[in-house]
């Protein structure tokens, strides 16, 4: 069974960065994508960042030129470094990991996996 687990977020002050960390435990063979998601209060959890198995980023326009996704297949680990941070940057952000295929009761599967999330909170 793979487990994402999230590690980074806190408290900063506008101006300041963070970097987010999430790593997957357990025997992966390969992974699609990874990406990073962020749920603010009262809002729809939309997508960050993402990355794919080739190397190609997307952004959301809103953090563009500011968030910076990275992996570390060796590790099975996501980053997300982030500048520049806005109050409105403040939500919870989830990891998760897209396509993931492991070998499992004498037969591969394909499937999606979540992180538990972690806080960002941007003061001003």
């Amino acid at each position: 069974q793979v487990q994402l687990v999230e590690s980074g977020g806190g408290l900063v002050q506008a101006g300041g960065s963070l970097r987010l960390s999430c790593a997957a435990s357990g025997t992966i063979s390969s992974i699609q994508a990874m990406g990073w998601y962020r749920q603010a209060p009262g809002k729809q959890r939309e997508s960050v960042a993402a990355i794919t198995s080739g190397g190609s980023t997307n952004y959301a326009e809103s953090v563009k030129g500011r968030f910076t996704i990275s992996r570390d297949n060796a590790k099975n680990t996501v980053y997300l470094q982030m500048n520049s941070l806005k109050p409105e940057d403040t939500a919870v952000f989830y990891c998760k990991f897209i396509g993931v295929r492991t070998f499992e009761k004498f037969r591969w599967v394909t499937q999606d996996y979540w992180g538990q999330g972690t806080q960002v909170t941007v003061s001003s």
